[in-house]
């Protein structure tokens, strides 16, 4: 076995590695998420509702129960406000600090997926490029004529280093995508949330 053979069998088992942190990571965040209690809208709009109707012991004791994402956010902006009732900047300063650490929270292991988008094709057309490269090096020794079917069959093993490459990118690229998206409606959640929370939510109808 050639020293580009072994090279290739590197490159496919990088590959197989980088699948696997795919696979792990998008299994890991989806238990995150869930235990996070990421995208329970429903209930934190039932606590707003709590909030902003006068039912406030109500609403403290639902977002005390730390449920969600957006519970949490609540109920910093629910303490905040009950610590300096005339001070508004202290509950949106409160709760912006537990949405910081939230969204950190949840943004783990991402740049681990960035990752393997980005490493993915590159081993895949380095393996490429070392197969081709053995395979021609056989014309360079050979003497005489050479099989083309031998040839074809080293460009073939070549190729198809790439083409695993592009299928593990595009596995995790779409696993970071839908994971991003759910963290990104959560920001928005919690941005809006808080607003209303301190300032009153706003009446869609009043505008038109």
């Amino acid at each position: 076995m050639s020293i580009f053979q072994i090279a290739s069998l590197g490159v496919y088992g990088l590959l197989a590695f980088l699948s696997l942190v795919a696979i792990a990571i998008g299994f890991y965040k989806m238990a995150q998420f869930a235990r996070l209690g990421v995208g329970r809208r429903a209930e934190a709009e039932r606590i707003l509702d709590d909030w902003l109707n006068g039912r406030v012991d109500e609403a403290i004791s639902a977002a005390g129960r730390r449920r969600s994402v957006l519970s949490r956010i609540l109920q910093a902006v629910f303490s905040g406000i009950q610590a300096r009732p005339t001070d508004v900047t202290y509950a949106e300063e409160l709760s912006r600090q537990t949405a910081i650490i939230e969204l950190a929270t949840m943004s783990e292991r991402m740049r681990a997926l960035d990752m393997v988008v980005q490493a993915a094709p590159m081993l895949g057309l380095l393996g490429t490029v070392v197969g081709m490269i053995d395979a021609f090096s056989v014309l360079a020794v050979a003497e005489g004529a050479v099989d083309p079917t031998t040839l074809a069959g080293g460009i073939y093993v070549a190729l198809t280093t790439t083409a695993a490459g592009l299928v593990v990118a595009l596995f995790a690229f779409f696993v970071a995508t839908w994971l991003e998206g759910r963290i990104d409606r959560e920001r928005n959640m919690i941005e809006a949330l808080m607003s209303a929370a301190i300032h009153g939510r706003v009446d869609p109808n009043s505008a038109r």
